[in-house]
C-alpha cells in the first residue's frame, strides 16, 4: 500500500536514537509533521541531507512543525550519528521495514537501496505533500516550501 496525497497518516510505534519507544500519536494529529526516510546513517547524500534539516530546522520549528527521521540503522547507529552531527530532531529506527512498509517507500536502483521519500503532515494527521527524489538537499527545500504555503492558506 502507497500512502498518497490527502490520505490520514498512519499511527506506528518505532525506538528513537536514545532507545526510547516513539509513539507517532503523541505528535502527529497536534502539529505539522515532516517526516524524511533515507537510506543508511553516515553516507554522503544522508549526512548531507540530515544536516540540511539540522541547519534548517529553526524554520521548521518557526512554522510548528516536527522533523522525524527514519531510516532501517539500529537506534545506536542514530545515536551516534546524531551526535557527530548535532541532529536536534528525532530519528527512528525502522529495522524491520515496517514503517517503510507501512508508508509505501519504495526502493530504488532495482530493489538494492531503499528509497529516499519526504512526507509532510498537517497538523490535522493528513498528508499534504510528498516528496520522492534521490536529490537528498532538494528534501529539506521543498518541505519548507510546502510548509510555508500551508502556513498562508490557514
Amino acid at each position: 500500500m502507497t500512502l498518497k496525497i490527502g490520505d490520514k497518516a498512519p499511527s506506528f510505534v518505532a525506538i528513537d536514537a536514545n532507545g526510547t519507544s516513539f509513539d507517532s500519536k503523541d505528535i502527529i494529529g497536534k502539529k505539522p509533521v515532516v517526516i524524511y526516510f533515507y537510506p543508511k546513517d553516515n553516507t554522503p547524500g544522508c549526512t548531507m541531507q540530515a544536516c540540511g534539516f539540522r541547519d534548517s530546522y529553526e524554520d521548521f520549528i518557526d512554522l510548528g512543525a516536527e522533523v522525524i527521521g527514519i531510516s532501517s540503522d539500529t537506534a545506536s547507529s542514530h545515536k551516534k550519528f546524531t551526535n557527530q552531527y548535532q541532529l536536534p530532531f528525532i530519528l527512528l529506527s525502522d529495522s524491520d521495514k515496517k514503517l517503510r512498509k507501512l508508508f509505501g517507500v519504495p526502493d530504488k536502483l532495482f530493489g538494492l537501496l531503499p528509497g529516499r521519500v519526504t512526507y509532510i503532515i498537517n497538523k490535522e494527521g493528513i498528508i499534504t505533500m510528498i516528496f520522492d527524489s534521490v536529490m537528498a538537499t532538494k528534501h529539506i527545500s521543498i518541505a519548507l516550501k510546502s510548509l510555508k504555503k500551508a502556513n498562508h492558506e490557514i
